[in-house]
């Protein structure tokens, strides 16, 4: 379990309890924070492991978690709990998001500083082992730097146009897979009588 998916020790013991619950329905925990505030806010995100959920099955995540919080009990005050998908500009939690996002705009945080720098923006430029690979403007020169996985601290898509214009075609491709529907065969008593 990475910093980025469970940051906190408490987000860390809430995956510990929801992720292999989250799996066993055939999902990927992408992030799961709980955030203070009047009611506190359990989010987690969740996707298919080729990506993207339906509204459904985050009521279902929901409905299975709900009842594995309600056993184990880890959170003392009242909370709101809330499964979405990661979203268009989606936080990049795992090593995979950076070679499945190549090509896309991202701002990175790293933990430490790193040659006098902690926040990172560029295009990704893969995964080489255990570093994100990641393409930065050094003045008037591009350069490929690598910033290992371990010490990031935060990384998130940036929304521009390309992103959303590529995320809106996938969706559509997704959303015409005739195979889910039944075939529509018509009465022949019915056909007869027109």
């Amino acid at each position: 379990m990475t910093d980025l998916i469970a940051k906190s020790s408490l987000d860390k013991r809430l995956a510990e309890i929801v992720g292999p619950v989250i799996e066993d329905m055939g999902f990927e925990l992408v992030r799961i924070r709980l955030m203070g505030g009047k009611t506190a806010t359990l989010q987690i995100m969740a996707e298919r492991p080729e990506g993207g959920i339906e509204v459904d099955e985050c009521a279902d995540i929901s409905t299975a978690v709900s009842a594995v919080l309600d056993v184990e009990d880890p959170i003392i005050d009242a909370y709101t709990l809330e499964v979405s998908s990661p979203g268009i500009d989606r936080p990049l939690t795992r090593l995979k998001d950076f070679e499945t996002f190549e090509g896309y705009e991202v701002k990175i945080e790293t933990a430490e500083m790193i040659d006098g720098r902690k926040r990172w923006r560029g295009v990704v430029a893969g995964v080489e082992g255990d570093e994100v690979l990641l393409n930065i403007e050094n003045g008037d020169e591009e350069q490929t730097i690598g910033l290992q996985f371990d010490w990031l601290s935060d990384a998130k898509l940036v929304l521009t146009d390309d992103l959303i214009r590529d995320m809106l075609r996938a969706r559509k491709a997704q959303e015409v897979d005739e195979t889910k529907f039944d075939d529509i065969e018509a009465d022949d008593a019915a056909a007869q009588e027109d």
